[in-house]
């Protein structure tokens, strides 16, 4: 199953014009729903406001926490996952889905300082509050990918602009070629005994309510072995 998730970034309005194919699923975050009416699945926050929330027709389903907490929860929590609407929405579909392909469109975490940050206008640049789980995007990124890579799923960036997401780039008509990323096992390994020795896991998915017992040195140290482990070193090749 090939799926496009999409984002709410200004680009994002450009596939209202594409074509169904190649993609199976259409995973719409929060607000991007409204950018093509063959969504599948709305995404959002338990505090989404009720007036922006999508209305499914036929064939159309919400996901809400009662569904995406305990599936982020199955990879480790909000804690190492970050909690951005964008990576909870891409761990529900490598749960709930398992698809060979999550192509992201318009979820790149950079917000323009001036003109519109979001293509319905002005919205909150939520990936940049002040966050103990959001302070390395790009090892979020990492570490997503590497999980994902695990289970047989590519993830891949459909944007072109600059991006806070390491993932690959390729093009619509380049995803039948898409394959899992190349990942470090040993650090991979290393990261995931580094996250169950810290037992940063929060069942409810409330984390900030706990923030008080998290290191952020040692968020950091975990950070930094997730993003290598998603290059594959030189000595696993040799």
């Amino acid at each position: 199953m090939r799926v496009l998730m999409l984002g709410s970034a200004p680009m994002a309005a450009e596939a209202a014009t594409w074509r169904r194919e190649p993609f199976d699923l259409v995973l719409a975050i929060n607000n991007a729903w409204r950018i093509r009416s063959d969504w599948d699945i709305a995404i959002h926050p338990h505090d989404f406001p009720v007036e922006r929330q999508a209305r499914p027709g036929p064939g159309q389903r919400i996901v809400t926490e009662a569904e995406f907490v305990p599936a982020q929860n199955s990879y480790g929590g909000f804690v190492y996952a970050g909690a951005t609407m964008a990576f909870t929405a891409a761990y529900w579909a490598l749960y709930a889905l398992r698809p060979s392909v999550l192509a992201v469109y318009g979820c790149d975490m950079q917000y323009p300082s001036q003109g519109p940050t979001h293509f319905y206008g002005t919205g909150t640049p939520d990936p940049l509050r002040a966050d103990i789980t959001l302070r390395s995007l790009e090892a979020k990124s990492a570490r997503l990918m590497v999980l994902a890579a695990m289970q047989g799923c590519a993830v891949a960036n459909l944007s072109s602009g600059p991006s806070r997401l390491i993932f690959p780039r390729t093009t619509r008509p380049s995803l039948a070629h898409a394959a899992p990323g190349v990942w470090c096992p040993d650090l991979a390994a290393e990261a995931q005994a580094l996250e169950a020795e810290l037992g940063y896991f929060v069942p409810s998915g409330r984390y900030w309510e706990e923030a008080a017992r998290f290191d952020p040195a040692a968020l950091d140290r975990l950070d930094a072995l997730w993003l290598q482990a998603a290059t594959l070193p030189l000595r696993q090749t040799a």
